[in-house]
């Protein structure tokens, strides 16, 4: 069983950055971020996986979101610049145990889950 503990959201205004961290209690093939806005599905955000650091994203956040790891620390980061009111979610880390082709885009594919983090961003 793997334990994700989320860190890092909270208020910030349009055009402004925020950095989450998710820390995992054991070792993972891949992490990911996904995100809930009210009256909204969650959704993929990003994902990157442990031994080569491939990443993907979600469209939305190309070129914005940037996720990276850190093996020594079983930590994930998701850094968020510029960023826009539609950003505005709960933030879910997780992770996946064992191997699949890539960095897992569904959710199914994770067989662990974080709290949630609120990111609340004002326009």
């Amino acid at each position: 069983q793997v334990q994700l503990v989320e860190s890092g959201g909270g208020l910030v205004q349009a055009g402004g950055s925020l950095r989450l961290s998710c820390a995992a209690s054991g070792r993972t093939y891949a992490m990911g971020w996904f995100r809930q806005a009210p009256g909204k599905e969650r959704a993929f955000v990003a994902a990157i996986v442990r031994s080569d650091g491939r990443a993907d994203y979600a469209n939305s956040v190309k070129g914005r979101f940037t996720i990276s790891r850190d093996n020594a620390k079983s930590t994930v980061y998701l850094q968020m610049n510029s960023l826009k009111s539609e950003d505005t979610a709960v933030y879910y880390c997780a992770a996946r145990g064992s191997g699949v082709f890539g960095a897992p885009q569904a959710q199914q594919l994770y067989d662990y889950w974080g709290q949630g983090t609120q990111v609340t961003v004002s326009s």
